[in-house]
């Protein structure tokens, strides 16, 4: 049992130190789970508007889905405050326990929650609410997961740290080939009575053996060793205020294109017309990249650099993506998405892979996850988890198709600019 004394938690060294793949098992399919949930929301959120948000009007029924899904993010920095700080003064595994408990539960309600027809306003009040429990799980999730797997090897941090961004692949791919079986092989009719619910249900099936798994391995053996701190968000923000800014800025870019990808399935169909399975299908894509080529990446980063890699995929989709989204709409046909996807998969990837080890070198061991779970989550809800709510909004103000480029030109300065100075002021390579 750990026992506080003088402002620090003392515990138990571990009697074996278990094999690092285990950690990789039990963040990844936990992080895995939490991910799908929020995924499979964005891609149907097309269906899901018309269920629980029939305003007579498209536009505004989506517009009111995509809000509904950046309404959980408010709760994302909440989540990473209290769970955050719960995993550096009780341990990584207590934390990755709760935040997989609270994500099923949320999930559950989206499963069985009947929708406007059958209970009117109670429908989407209920799924908010649903949201609002996945935000707040999801707030800590990143942050100790990510802590979890870099504590665990030290010296690699960056491949094993990049499975964190494997299992989101993993995510992805699952939630678009849900997408496109389901959109394939169902009327309309079928999906709207209970196709939709189908991929939550399965979210279901995880969730008890991610429990039992994270239930049953062992803490981190770096965080064992140290002292822990009983008032770990003082200690974040009395010490460590620049690092926590500049690691907001270097989310950015890794935020806005995960929820690009993310709604990349309603754009493909409201925008360019293409049938949804197309797109699903193009969007498996991304997933398969990410999922391969994240702890390929995360290798290169423990020996070339992580801000040398960042800066190089942050520049190329700086350069690139007003290209690549011009090509799309004028030419808009399941080979140009495929390329499209392809390339952004492989840039984003690139990007994102080593951040998770960056952001934990960034932040010292007693306050790690709180500094993780604050910066990674205030980047998401300002920048992310409104970007499909923005997208949709400025296509529609500006009649221009072309916009979620510059959302993502805006995003890749941003985060130019924090990892030239996390290199120059830190010392980071």
């Amino acid at each position: 049992m750990s026992q506080a004394t003088n402002g620090v938690l003392r515990h138990p060294a571990p009697t074996t130190e278990a094999p690092p793949w285990r950690a990789v098992i039990s963040a990844s399919i936990g992080n895995a789970l939490e991910w799908f949930d929020l995924v499979v929301y964005g891609f149907f959120a097309a269906t899901i508007s018309k269920l629980f948000f029939p305003t007579g009007d498209d536009t505004v029924s989506l517009l009111l889905t995509l809000g509904t899904f950046g309404v959980s993010f408010f709760l994302r920095p909440l989540g990473a405050i209290v769970i955050g700080a719960y995993a550096d003064r009780a341990g990584r595994k207590a934390a990755l326990t709760l935040s997989i408990v609270l994500m099923f539960t949320g999930t559950l309600m989206i499963s069985i929650v009947p929708t406007y027809s059958s209970i009117g306003l109670f429908a989407p009040a209920v799924l908010v609410v649903a949201r609002m429990i996945q935000g707040f799980s999801a707030g800590g999730e990143f942050g100790s997961a990510t802590a979890f797997l870099a504590e665990h090897a030290p010296k690699r941090r960056g491949f094993f740290s990049s499975w964190q961004v494997a299992s989101q692949g993993l995510t992805t791919l699952l939630a678009a080939g849900f997408g496109a079986v389901l959109t394939t092989t169902l009327t309309g009719d079928q999906m709207a009575a209970w196709g939709w619910r189908i991929p939550f249900i399965f979210g279901l099936l995880i969730g008890p053996v991610a429990y039992y798994i994270r239930r049953n391995v062992d803490e981190s053996p770096e965080f064992a060793k140290i002292e822990a701190t009983t008032t770990p968000i003082r200690d974040t923000f009395a010490h460590q205020k620049e690092r926590l800014l500049l690691a907001i800025g270097i989310v950015i870019l890794g935020t806005v294109a995960t929820y690009l990808v993310l709604f990349m399935p309603t754009y493909g169909v409201k925008q360019l017309g293409l049938p949804a399975s197309v797109v699903f299908t193009a969007t498996m894509m991304v997933g398969i990249i990410q999922m391969f080529f994240a702890p390929v990446i995360g290798h290169l980063s423990d020996t070339v650099g992580r801000v040398r890699i960042m800066l190089t995929a942050a520049v190329l989709l700086l350069v690139l993506i007003y290209p690549m989204f011009a090509l799309l709409v004028a030419s808009p046909s399941f080979g140009t998405l495929l390329l499209v996807e392809i390339v952004f998969g492989c840039l984003m990837t690139a990007y994102f892979a080593p951040v998770p080890a960056l952001l934990s070198e960034l932040f010292p061991t007693q306050t790690r996850t709180t500094g993780l779970s604050l910066s990674y989550n205030t980047a998401v809800t300002i920048f992310g988890g409104f970007a499909p709510f923005i997208l949709t909004w400025l296509i529609s103000v500006t009649h221009d198709k072309l916009s979620p480029s510059y959302y993502l030109i805006f995003a890749a300065i941003v985060s130019i600019i924090a990892l030239l100075f996390t290199r120059s002021r830190l010392g980071f390579k």
